[in-house]
């Protein structure tokens, strides 16, 4: 059975079709990256999938239950976890802090309420979020940043504090929209590393990038929109090959 399938899925704005009944399955362990060009609907289909908007038809489901009629945060606790394209961390928090907020989701009291008034249970529950967040940090690359403001990090670790907030919800499959976005050769051999590193944890990725090598590098299976519509899906060597994807996104070079 797939970790996480999509079906049908239909989004317009205003009169502008954004998924034109996009079907997607995605296999547990594996990584399924979405790709085409600007404007081909890839970030649209991971808010539908995340329940950041909500799509007209189509349906979501994880493991066979279906997720497409709930709230974000329950689709959260259901094992869907999330990275931004425009990254979306508390600047005025530390590295800790941020994380800590992605652990609230599997935490029974709520961090706010050991926060203020922490019995015993509660205090021994905050402990452990923070030693879960501590290693997920570790894990992304930033240890000893902990307790640093994450306005004063660059890009590339900004990404990887969101990376570790996600992970910290214990999701069952991960979306990471363009996680490698403005980052140097170096930052990306990192990262191409970290999702690895993830995927052998026991997690589930679907990847949306724009570098093509990056994509072909680490993908099991690689989906290809334009204009709303899936155009070809296959290994990355077939992708490669396909005359729809060369004309449409990779060009000539590619």
């Amino acid at each position: 059975m797939a970790l996480l399938e999509v079906r049908g899925l239909f989004k317009a704005y205003g009169g502008l079709t954004v998924l034109d009944g996009v079907d997607l399955s995605v296999s547990p362990l594996t990584i399924h990256a979405v790709i085409g060009p600007n404007g081909a609907g890839k970030t649209t289909l991971l808010n539908c999938v995340s329940g950041v908007v909500a799509p007209e038809r189509g349906e979501i489901a994880i493991h066979g239950t279906r997720i497409d009629g709930l709230h974000p945060h329950r689709r959260t606790a259901m094992g869907v976890g999330r990275t931004f394209q425009n990254i979306r961390l508390f600047g005025g928090m530390t590295a800790l802090e941020n994380v800590l907020v992605g652990r609230y989701c599997r935490t029974s009291a709520g961090l706010l309420r050991t926060w203020l008034c922490p019995p015993l249970r509660e205090l021994r529950e905050e402990a452990a979020a923070r030693r879960r967040a501590e290693e997920l940090l570790a894990q992304v690359g930033l240890a000893g940043r902990a307790n640093e403001m994450v306005e004063g990090f660059p890009l590339g670790d900004q990404r990887r504090v969101e990376i570790a907030r996600a992970l910290a919800t214990d999701p069952r499959v991960l979306l990471l929209d363009e996680p490698a976005a403005g980052m140097n050769a170096a930052e990306k051999r990192g990262m191409n590393g970290l999702i690895r590193e993830i995927v052998a944890g026991g997690r589930t990725v679907v990847l949306v990038e724009h570098d093509i090598d990056l994509v072909m590098d680490l993908s099991d299976l690689i989906t290809v929109l334009n204009f709303g519509e899936k155009i070809a899906e296959g290994k990355p060597a077939d992708i490669r090959r396909d005359p729809q994807v060369i004309q449409a996104y990779l060009g000539a070079e590619a």
